[in-house]
């Protein structure tokens, strides 16, 4: 099994996300958005099951593909420390933007 980061490096299977984002959507409908065939398509979608970020449901003669929101909690879950690591840099940055345009001088 790769891992979560194994499975979205993958810039098609990211390229699915993306679509999932929207709305569920069959595999045919994936390949005609971004010009893959069916059996990259279904290749993709398999990883991305496996992995559990997606899950389909049958209707009629087709499998509808959506997203699971279960994976992406997880992933931003781990990715806030990251972003409390940035957003203090992002802060400083900003206060010392503030500080510096409030000593430059008029051009006018």
């Amino acid at each position: 099994m790769e891992s979560v980061f194994e499975v979205i490096a993958e810039p098609n299977r990211r390229a699915i996300l993306r679509l999932l984002v929207s709305s569920e959507r069959s595999v045919g409908e994936i390949e005609e958005q971004l010009h893959l065939s069916q059996p990259s398509v279904s290749k993709h979608l398999r990883v991305l099951r496996e992995a559990g970020f997606v899950e389909a449901k049958v209707e009629a003669q087709r499998r509808l593909y959506r997203l699971r929101r279960e994976p992406f909690e997880e992933l931003d879950a781990w990715l806030s420390q990251f972003r409390e690591f940035w957003s203090s840099k992002v802060d400083a940055l900003e206060r010392y933007l503030d500080r510096t345009d409030d000593t430059t001088p008029d051009d006018q």
